[in-house]
């Protein structure tokens, strides 16, 4: 009876592949007559390439947010994303108003040896005036074949002078491991920000460094790192735990391709304690290794919730130099349970990607016997709170103010300490506090927001002209006491500022390394590592 009930599913799973190439062929074929009679007809020129390209991309709009085509012209993008290098001069840009500035300069990049400072101002790239263009135009400008030249010139606002510098591109590689270093005699820090090639390699080497350093404890962090390669994951998961360990396992629609994935090594080090730090920005890649940290009970995940990216991408090179980014399956990390957060393959009517509720959550064990859930994403082990930033914070970065006072900054002092003893002094606080207020900037501060959600009720309601002289009042209040917010606020501000500094003088790993001294989540860290009852409590389930 079962031989008989696979022959009508095998003619019916026949018969709908066989409709959809006919589909396929059917609509490639009015595609493709659009396409000529525009180029034929059409009242003005066209530009097939760029038609294409927005076919293409409205198409996969439909699908996945991870299912992307990559044209020629995007080529330096692509190979950023699969092995972290990319051809160009090797510097952040912004937009800074109507222009497009040097941001931040990657040491020993083309761009730093040349003499661009963060803050010049994009004048012109090979003739080419781009004071009109965005900054992706811009940056799709400086990028190119390594080995090629370019003549920029820039003003800095700093002097008020015009330069003009010879630039050569270079294979620009982004290290996986962008810092690593001892937090104390004890505890050792790991920044993975990617997982491009040879991250598990670049792991384990910051690792055996550290563990010669007299590294007890780790803190892996996986904060901002929105994933890759995942044999690059797996590879890093088997440096921690015992060969032939089950780390993922992927499934989708051709099942020839669905794999497991275990460890194939010897483990370097499966007793260290170990933290792993997430955010909400933590995806993929990241997800696989924390999840598997927590469903093999190898180490304490703590911080936020992750990202909830389970999908799997396969890369199919096309021809004329182009390249398809698929997504192929769902990935299951080692209790069973997926990641992924949004389930884009059954939409509604609407075509909405809904959300899986908590409701519909599934218990999951780990190897410790501890419950687990789908919901989408890792819910670390310990939730830190939320870390906002203050409506006068943001107003400073969003008007550029820190970012100028800091470029001055720079221009002022050849020299700071090291990334780690660096702060800011009260007298240069205050140069800062002078500075900003001289820029007139304005901000509205949520209290602000909600009278005046208030006098629209109010006045709705005609209860305003009764209660307007108390309104008034309170308003005067708010005004004299938001003058003092730069002060209020200035252990906020005045680290954000230190940070910048450093980037200016110790660059992206300075940056890193002076965060970690005013890090709560890294404190808190440190704190249970070095509590080994409270460390084995949580792995127990018993916290």
């Amino acid at each position: 009876m079962k031989r008989l009930l696979l022959i009508p599913v095998l003619f019916l799973t026949i018969s709908l592949s066989a409709q959809n190439d006919f589909e396929i062929a059917k609509n490639v074929d009015i595609f493709v007559s659009i396409l000529k009679e525009l180029n034929a007809k059409y009242a003005d020129d066209i530009n097939p390439t760029d038609l294409v390209t927005k076919a293409i991309n409205g198409m996969l709009e439909n699908l996945d947010p991870y299912s992307v085509y990559y044209p020629e012209s995007q080529i330096e993008e692509f190979k950023l994303m699969t092995t972290g290098q990319y051809g160009g001069i090797g510097s952040l840009i912004l937009q800074h108003g109507k222009n497009v500035v040097i941001s931040e300069p990657y040491e020993n990049s083309p761009a730093q040896k040349s003499g661009l400072r963060a803050g010049d101002i994009i004048l012109k790239v090979n003739g080419q005036n781009v004071q009109n263009k965005n900054s992706e135009e811009v940056s799709t400008i400086l990028k190119g074949q390594p080995g090629t030249s370019l003549t920029i010139e820039i003003e800095r606002p700093t002097d008020g002078k015009k330069y003009t510098f010879n630039v050569k591109r270079e294979d620009i590689k982004f290290s996986p491991v962008p810092y690593s270093g001892m937090l104390d005699t004890k505890i050792g820090y790991i920044n993975l920000s990617q997982f491009t090639e040879k991250a598990s390699s670049e792991v384990k080497e910051a690792f055996l460094k550290l563990k010669e350093q007299g590294m007890k404890y780790l803190i892996l962090d996986l904060r901002h790192n929105g994933g890759g390669l995942l044999i690059e994951a797996v590879n890093v998961m088997n440096l921690f735990v015992d060969q032939n360990v089950i780390i993922a396992e992927t499934k989708g629609k051709i099942k020839e391709q669905n794999n497991i994935f275990r460890t194939r090594n010897a483990v370097i080090d499966k007793e260290i304690p170990i933290v792993v730090l997430v955010n909400e920005t933590s995806a993929s890649s990241s997800e696989i290794v924390a999840g598997a940290f927590q469903d093999l009970d190898r180490g304490v995940i703590l911080g936020k919730k992750t990202f909830g990216k389970g999908l799997v991408q396969n890369i199919v090179p096309l021809s004329y130099n182009t390249s398809f980014k698929i997504t192929v399956s769902k990935y299951y990390i080692p209790s069973g349970r997926c990641v992924q957060n949004i389930d884009y393959f059954n939409r509604d009517t609407l075509g909405v990607a809904p959300h899986i509720p908590d409701s519909l959550a599934t218990p999951y064990k780990t190897r410790n016997g501890r419950t687990v859930y789908d919901k989408g994403g890792i819910e670390p082990d310990v939730i830190t709170p939320d870390s906002i930033p203050s409506n006068i914070l943001i107003a400073l970065l969003f008007n550029n103010i820190i970012f100028d006072f800091c470029n001055e900054f720079a221009a002022k002092h050849d020299t700071i300490l090291p990334p780690r003893q660096f702060k800011l002094s009260e007298t240069e606080y205050q140069q800062f506090a002078d500075y900003a207020k001289s820029k007139k900037f304005e901000y509205q501060t949520a209290t602000e927001e909600l009278m005046k959600e208030l006098k629209d009720i109010a006045q709705n309601e005609k209860y305003f002209t009764a209660i307007e002289p108390v309104y008034n009042e309170i308003i005067k209040k708010i005004e004299n006491e938001k003058s003092n917010d730069i002060y209020k606020f200035q252990n906020e501000i005045s680290d954000f500022i230190a940070n910048e500094i450093v980037a200016r003088y110790y660059f992206q790993k300075g940056r890193i390394e002076h965060q970690l001294s005013t890090d709560p989540d890294v404190k808190l860290a440190m704190d249970i590592l070095l509590d080994a009852k409270r460390y084995k409590a949580i792995l127990s389930g018993k916290n």
